[in-house]
């Protein structure tokens, strides 16, 4: 095993940074065989301390910094996707069509196209307004919510942006944070980062350049196998 896949190989954001930036993609928990994730990379006692030292924080430290994209994009788990490999891995993993198209075709729900519309109205809007906007804020909805923002970042339609501090009437933070949802086109463009220019065919062969002599040839073929690549 080599020193980056070895718990506790890493314990600041920085060296994250460049495990994520050298690698392309890391989920946050172990998802690819034989290759390394934030959880497994790093120690079980820094997380959720609220420390620099927490990897539960850094997740979005990323997308908050421009560095990664972040969401639930592989058989629905947390992955990071470097800033240099995502625009590739949009073209290569994302849906050619627009989500109207989709849902007209029977390949979408229709509350992820009413998720979706608000969060193109509202970028970077927080969980709980988002329930509320999409008249989903009910118990017995929160099902059908849930299912529809993660089938939206499995299409990569949008990713996760941030947290936000939950606060009530008198403008004091009230429980916990709140998970926020921008585009995955506005995203970029706020961390100025041009989309791919190229075929589908062509981002999976760049995808794979960059793998290849990087990551395990067991994880290049779990991840072909996942996203249909050839």
């Amino acid at each position: 095993m080599s020193s980056v896949q070895k718990q506790g190989s890493v314990t600041t954001f920085e060296e994250m940074a460049e495990v994520v930036a050298r690698l392309g993609i890391v989920p946050l928990a172990p998802l690819i065989p034989e290759h390394p994730s934030v959880n497994g990379l790093t120690l079980a006692e820094n997380w959720h301390t609220g420390s620099e030292l927490d990897p539960w924080g850094w997740r979005v430290r990323f997308p908050g910094e421009g560095l990664a994209g972040y969401g639930k994009f592989i058989k629905k788990k947390a992955v990071l996707v470097s800033r240099d490999w995502l625009p590739a891995y949009l073209a290569a993993a994302g849906s050619p069509h627009p989500l109207e198209e989709r849902y007209d075709s029977g390949l979408a729900t229709r509350e992820a196209l009413t998720v979706l519309q608000i969060i193109r109205e509202n970028e970077g809007i927080e969980t709980r307004q988002l329930r509320v906007l999409a008249d989903m804020k009910a118990k017995e909805k929160k099902t059908a919510f849930d299912h529809a923002v993660t089938e939206l970042q499995g299409t990569l339609d949008i990713v996760i942006s941030g947290v936000k501090q939950r606060l009530n009437a008198d403008g004091e933070q009230n429980g916990w944070n709140s998970t926020s949802f921008e585009t995955s086109g506005h995203w970029m463009s706020e961390a100025g980062i041009r989309p791919f220019e190229g075929s589908r065919e062509e981002a999976v062969a760049w995808l794979h350049s960059r793998m290849d002599g990087t990551w395990k040839p067991e994880a290049i073929a779990w991840i072909s196998k996942a996203l249909s690549w050839k």
